[in-house]
């Protein structure tokens, strides 16, 4: 018999353990009050690069073996001088109150499963809170503020643990989305929870799940608080921060870089890669790694799937830094079509939220374990033993699927 207080305990509790991200999304729709999970899904404008995302993993097809399949196979692989064991990795995605625990729960999951773990500068939880369950946490930063603020940012990270830098450019507060933008309160006070009572009394577990804890969703980005103890900015304030600064120049990413390396003397990726000619730019830059993103379309609608244009970028600067692309993924499968043309690890974003906002820090560690076990799946039937063997000679890639912008 359970010794907590009938209150506290779970009265909608089911099988937790689902088989697919698919199955996640569907779970964390039913939980989630609409304009929550309506933030998770959105794409801008028409919505056509976040479908095609997705979509382009469909035309490339597998060349499996009928025989000579491995017994033992691995997914263990290196990114920014962290050892990982699998090639996934979770991507920055800012204020994550679709659970109580939020990044902290993802980054304990990451940690559970050998992973890195991506964190927000808009996250919801602080990056001293992160790296303590997760040593392996990299820093995101946007280009937002004046230098000496980003200064103060890059060494409070860097005093946390953080392992690495991330800096996002791709990034745009997207508008005119065709189906409707949610709701997005400024913050959460008792005026707000009135006016918004009505949609979110239809979901009495997720309202539960934060009870449970005495907290309520918090919009406050607590890594961009000023460093003398100020409050914390919440998600709009954030976002006026971004939009009167300043966009970044090529010579703005070399002194991020430079900046970050003095003060850590740890790696720096550039997030947001989309073209040959600037992957070019970011390897002059002295950057260590480059993500090859469309931010999950949420930028600029229009804009290829990543995996169409990641492996001309791969072929022009593979060899010189590492690369890793995110969009799009939500099956083992997607991984290993990533990696064959030239990702060495993959980040998610939405696959990871939709299982933190159906069961927490399990849910999350239950998407990886999919994804685990759909690569694996992929290795076993293409007859290899690791994930270094994979390559273009592993999948049919139709003629004019590849997309080399900037050549």
């Amino acid at each position: 018999m359970s010794s907590k207080p009938t209150w506290l305990q779970n009265p909608w509790k089911q099988n937790p353990w689902f088989e697919s991200v698919a199955v996640a999304q569907e779970r964390a729709r039913k939980r989630l009050p609409a304009p929550v999970y309506g933030a998770l899904v959105a794409g801008s404008e028409r919505g056509q690069t976040i479908d095609d995302n997705q979509r382009a993993f469909t035309e490339i097809q597998f060349a499996p073996h009928v025989a000579g399949h491995q017994a033992e196979r691995s997914m263990a692989t290196t990114l920014m001088g962290q050892e990982i064991s699998l090639p996934v990795v979770i991507s920055p995605t800012g204020v994550q109150a679709v659970h109580p625990d939020g990044e902290v729960a993802v980054a304990r999951a990451a940690a559970s499963r050998g992973t890195v773990m991506g964190l927000s500068n808009f996250a919801s939880k602080s990056v001293e809170e992160v790296c303590a369950v997760n040593d392996r946490t990299f820093f995101q930063m946007y280009w937002t503020g004046q230098r000496d603020v980003m200064v103060q940012r890059m060494e409070r990270a860097h005093a946390a643990g953080a392992k690495g830098l991330i800096a996002t450019l791709d990034w745009s507060f997207s508008m005119g989305r065709d189906w409707g933008s949610p709701e997005i309160p400024e913050k959460v006070d008792l005026k707000t929870m009135v006016r918004m009572a009505p949609k979110v009394a239809t979901k009495p577990r997720w309202l539960w799940e934060f009870g449970r804890t005495g907290t309520i969703p918090d919009l406050r980005a607590p890594n961009l608080a000023p460093p003398d103890g100020g409050e914390a900015p919440t998600f709009f304030g954030a976002y006026y921060e971004w939009m009167t600064t300043t966009p970044p120049t090529w010579d703005d990413v070399d002194w991020m870089r430079e900046t970050w390396s003095q003060i850590s003397g740890r790696p720096f990726m550039l997030k947001g890669v989309c073209r040959v000619d600037d992957a070019k730019r970011a390897v002059d830059a002295g950057v260590t790694a480059i993500s090859v993103s469309n931010h999950g379309g949420n930028n600029l609608d229009g804009t290829p799937a990543t995996i169409r244009v990641l492996h001309p970028i791969a072929e022009a600067v593979g060899g010189q830094v590492e690369v890793v692309m995110d969009g799009g993924i939500r099956r083992g499968s997607d991984v290993v079509k990533a990696l064959a043309l030239g990702a060495r690890a993959v980040m998610i974003g939405r696959a990871y939220l939709w299982g933190l906002a159906a069961n927490g820090e399990e849910g999350v560690g239950n998407v990886l374990d999919v994804l685990r076990s759909g690569i694996d799946s992929a290795l076993l039937g293409l007859g290899l033993s690791s994930i270094d063997q994979l390559g273009p000679d592993v999948v049919e890639v139709p003629d004019g699927f590849l997309r080399p912008l900037g050549v």
